[in-house]
């Protein structure tokens, strides 16, 4: 039988979507792409927004009526977070949650064996365990995610996510170590660390993100290790001289931000103010001195009053990042930000948005010219008519010609000019 996924959202669901690759491949099962017939398609939702649920409700009723034959299923953390609604739509044969990625061939089995409906979604238990299989490969063929931490204990004012995905857990060294070495056997050069709160692996077990880090950078082959987004608050001075001494490590820090306004950051619940947000990024740029800072940031969260969004969209200018993703707020059912008062309208996040992004872009243009001169390694990924494009450590997007096939190698380039979005060089 051919399977197919479609896959919404985070890092991490892009890793267990591959997890759930493997494990139908090991039953026997042909993965073909989403856009073809198969027997089976599976939809692995994200909840993060409500824009995403509609998403996985407009996916899952265009495969349905593309394949009226072919067995549906809805699993991810829109199951796991709302499983009252998730069950009603009807296109989904078989809705099932998160806490086992193992389970969905074994689901799809029963569900060919007697053609009864299948909703099995199973509870986040305090005492849980990581539970996520490795894996051998991954869809990319230069960067391989690896999740090594799955949880989040945080319950910002906004976020479904603590719902969706239960307590912190870890996963062990060991583990980590043998994916490693599969993923270099897989040929690959270059592994992302994530997880849904990244930052707070190892707090379960007694050990930090930098174990991780040198228990990866120990595997022959391995080139570069980069990390996924990080809470700032749980970023220690020792944690950063650790990572500093990785020739391995590449700086680029994703300090998610939200806001940069400290009566917005109380209203969220972040746990930090922007004084303590400035001065982690002033410390990482003075210990790496080739450091990238990354970004998410809110605007027209609930309450923000027009004096707010001008602290935030200060407050971002004086950060200066390298790249930012600017996203209006959402309302969440299920969350404590739903009820809150004041919720900005509609067309004022539009027109917010647009500010923020205008501003970034300025920054995020800086930044690029800041690069220009510079040698530096690029680890090349993709080629359009001998236009070869790859990252730099600090993940500045670079691009070179080149006559010689150069995916998947690393070179040294000069960066000799800065464009929108990414810099030229030339091959050293």
């Amino acid at each position: 039988m051919n399977v197919s996924f479609y896959t919404l959202g985070c890092k991490v669901n892009q890793y267990e979507t591959q997890c759930m690759i493997e494990q139908f491949e090991k039953r026997g099962f042909t993965v073909v792409e989403n856009n073809t017939p198969a027997d089976v398609f599976v939809i692995n939702s994200c909840t993060v927004t409500a824009e995403s649920d509609r998403k996985s409700r407009q996916m899952l009723r265009r495969f349905r009526k593309l394949n009226p034959s072919a067995i549906m299923v809805l699993t991810g953390c829109m199951p796991q977070a709302f499983p009252c609604e998730s069950k009603a739509l009807s296109e989904a044969d078989i809705v099932a949650g998160n806490t086992d990625p193992k389970q969905l061939p074994e689901l799809v089995d029963r569900f060919k064996f007697d053609g009864e409906r299948i909703v099995c979604i199973g509870e986040h238990k305090r005492d849980e365990r990581f539970n996520t299989p490795s894996i051998n490969r991954f869809s990319e063929h230069t960067r391989a995610f690896m999740k090594i931490q799955d949880g989040c204990d945080r319950y910002c004012t906004y976020c479904i996510i603590p719902t969706a995905r239960g307590n912190i857990r870890s996963r062990s060294l060991s583990e980590i170590r043998a994916e490693a070495i599969s993923l270099v056997e897989a040929g690959f050069c270059e592994v992302v660390l994530v997880g849904i709160n990244l930052t707070s692996f190892g707090r379960d077990t007694g050990i930090n993100l930098c174990d991780a880090v040198d228990v990866v950078a120990e595997i022959d082959g391995i080139k570069r290790i980069r990390l996924g987004s990080l809470e700032p608050d749980h970023i220690s001075d020792e944690m950063l001289e650790r990572l500093s001494r990785q020739d391995k490590f590449c700086p680029q820090f994703h300090l998610s931000l939200q806001s940069g306004c400290d009566k917005t950051l109380a209203r969220m619940n972040r746990h930090y103010d922007s004084a303590f947000y400035y001065d982690l990024v002033s410390r990482i740029r003075k210990i790496f001195k080739e450091a990238a800072i990354t970004t998410d940031i809110m605007v027209g969260f609930a309450g923000e009053t027009e004096e707010e969004f001008k602290e935030n969209l200060e407050f971002a200018k004086k950060v200066g990042f390298a790249l930012t993703h600017v996203f209006a707020y959402s309302r969440r059912a299920g969350t404590v930000a739903h009820g809150l008062p004041n919720q900005v309208t509609k067309s004022e996040k539009e027109k917010r948005s647009r500010q923020m992004i205008a501003a970034t872009k300025m920054s995020e243009q800086n930044f690029l010219n800041s690069q220009c001169g510079a040698i530096a390694s690029v680890l090349f990924e993709t080629s359009d008519n001998n236009i070869y494009s790859g990252y730099t450590k600090n993940y500045t997007y670079v691009k070179v010609k080149s006559a010689t096939n150069l995916c998947g190698k690393i070179a040294d380039v000069k960066i000799l000019s800065a464009h929108d979005g990414y810099c030229m060089g030339d091959l050293l």
